[in-house]
């Protein structure tokens, strides 16, 4: 297992990935803005903590994988991993431009990039059959799929964690980014989810409730899944969409657009000010 990270300099790190995702979204004139800044503490803990991977042989057969399936937060994803190292960060400036390899969705032959997603609800039945896969050669790696809980609308995500039970996938984690909205507004109002953990412990599941954004929390909770050798399991990561700049959190129409320059210049003030508090 790695060692630990120093808490503060996650903290520094996510103010860094946030600033990086705004640059990327002003520069392309489009993207999803809130839900990519909902995901980077999830992302951060996961890349610098938990995973077994090597940048520089992504196809390493022994790595451990992240399936984003909410696939519109690919920014996030991106500059994660350009900063650990699998691509050169100036590549991420050519987001959604034609011939880039960063599109708006994650598309394979991006190193880092598992599996193209951006159709809701079938990251977790791939999660699945990679899992299944392994199995079979006997590779004993961890997958992790990140979806929405917005998401959670579809049918195919229900499907999903009914085979996972049935098939007792102990590698496989699902993380739910919980920031409790989605397109056409607050998830309890377009189809309301709750009880979400007692849905998912119905279905065969462990589950975690968690902060999103806390990475201690995050930490602990992933450590928590070493023991869980049975079952899938999932772990409720409750976040605030477009976490981190005061004019853009819990505001749905944040959901796709991204910053205007004057409004990016606001918001690297905000998250320059934050850093200077820690």
């Amino acid at each position: 297992m790695t060692k630990k990270p120093n808490i503060n300099d996650l903290k520094k790190k996510a103010i860094q990935i946030r600033k990086d995702i705004l640059i990327m979204l002003e520069k392309a004139g489009s993207g999803h803005t809130g839900g990519s800044l909902s995901l980077v503490e999830i992302l951060l803990v996961l890349y610098y903590y938990k995973l077994r991977y090597d940048a520089k042989n992504p196809g390493w057969k022994q790595r451990d994988r992240v399936i984003l399936s909410k696939g519109h937060g690919c920014p996030a994803l991106y500059a994660v991993l350009a900063d650990c190292g699998y691509f050169p960060r100036e590549e991420l400036w050519t987001l959604r431009k034609l011939g880039s390899r960063l599109q708006g969705h994650p598309q394979i032959g991006l190193p880092g990039v598992e599996v193209s997603s951006g159709s809701l609800g079938q990251g977790l039945s791939i999660a699945n059959g990679i899992a299944l896969a392994n199995r079979m050669d006997g590779i004993k790696s961890k997958i992790y799929c990140i979806i929405g809980d917005g998401e959670s609308n579809e049918g195919q995500i229900w499907e999903a964690a009914m085979t996972a039970s049935h098939y007792g996938l102990n590698s496989v984690c699902c993380i739910v980014d919980f920031n409790k909205m989605q397109i056409d507004g607050f998830c309890c109002d377009v189809k309301k989810l709750e009880p979400y953990a007692k849905k998912w412990q119905a279905f065969g599941w462990h589950a975690d409730e968690v902060d999103g954004h806390d990475p201690e929390s995050l930490i602990k909770a992933v450590d928590g899944l070493d023991g869980i050798t049975d079952k899938p399991q999932i772990i409720i990561a409750h976040t605030v969409k477009g976490k981190g700049v005061s004019f853009v959190e819990n505001q749905v129409k944040w959901h796709g657009i991204s910053p205007k320059k004057e409004e990016l210049e606001k918001a690297i003030k905000e998250l320059d000010n934050e850093l200077e508090k820690l």
